[in-house]
């Protein structure tokens, strides 16, 4: 039997989709069309968008890059997105008590419906913390860990990062560099850490949820909570009009849970030097 005849320029083509920056731009393509159809409507297109941006992620990963997902594995899905979850909660919660200890905040119960809200804030959040994480840690990080290693693709991810938040209501360019740190940072350092989409997507999800819960704007965003923030001090503690993201508290904190995390990462040979023609 005769092998068919190779097409020409398959390979080349071939080459091409597979180049980190190809499947990195056809992704982000992909899952910005995702968030611009889903996305400020009501919190259950939120949720669907949340599952179309996995179907879109695993498409372009699957058909262009022609690489496997193991970042988004169904097993151990859960565990590790209830951990990632956990340090979430934590973090949120110790910097806002940290500033109410210092007199930034206080807190009054809201005359919202519980359930409303919380399924509101939750379904919000799941969106956001999905496809935000596929953007960044799954297709921007890995695509430029591929190329020039991981502790660059960290710094790059970290500062896109910040800068996408500019737009943002009340935003400075403080409140950029605060959130290329303790978002960009921890969250690029989670990644690296666990190497688990469903991690970093748990530490997103429990931080946006529980801000607005609190009744703290998230990034500049205001959404009703079960809780009524009211802000007094300087803005460099509180966060002032755009959040708890502008305080210097969860800047110095991230920083304390994202070098231990970097460590671990680089034990468990997790941070990868640049790579000559990496896929």
């Amino acid at each position: 039997m005769s092998t068919p005849a190779a097409i020409p320029g398959d390979g080349r083509m071939r080459r091409i989709a597979r180049f980190p920056l190809t499947w990195m731009l056809v992704g982000l393509l992909g899952l910005s069309v995702v968030s611009a159809l889903t996305g400020g409507g009501a919190p259950v297109l939120a949720v669907v968008g949340a599952v179309a941006a996995v179907v879109v992620y695993r498409a372009v990963m699957r058909f262009v890059a022609g690489r496997p997902t193991p970042e988004i594995a169904r097993a151990g899905a859960g565990r590790e997105a209830l951990s990632g979850a956990g340090i979430g909660l934590g973090f949120v919660l110790g910097s806002a008590l940290l500033i109410a200890a210092a007199g930034g905040y206080s807190f009054s119960w809201s005359s919202g419906n519980l359930l409303p809200v919380v399924l509101a804030a939750a379904a919000t959040a799941v969106g956001a913390a999905v496809t935000e994480e596929l953007m960044f840690r799954g297709l921007a990080l890995q695509a430029l860990e591929a190329l020039w290693g991981s502790r660059v693709a960290l710094a790059v991810t970290a500062l896109l990062f910040g800068g996408m938040h500019l737009g943002n209501p009340g935003a400075t360019v403080w409140s950029s560099l605060a959130i290329a740190i303790e978002a960009g940072v921890l969250l690029g350092a989670a990644y690296l850490w666990r190497r688990s989409i469903w991690f970093v997507a748990g530490l997103h999800f429990a931080w946006n949820a529980t801000e607005n819960l609190l009744g703290i704007p998230v990034s500049g965003h205001v959404s009703p909570g079960l809780l009524t923030a009211e802000v007094s001090g300087p803005a460099v503690l509180t966060g002032g009009e755009f959040g708890l993201e502008a305080s210097i508290v969860p800047v110095l904190l991230s920083l304390l849970l994202a070098v231990p995390m970097l460590v671990r990462a680089h034990r468990r040979g997790g941070l990868l030097p640049a790579r000559r023609g990496g896929r």
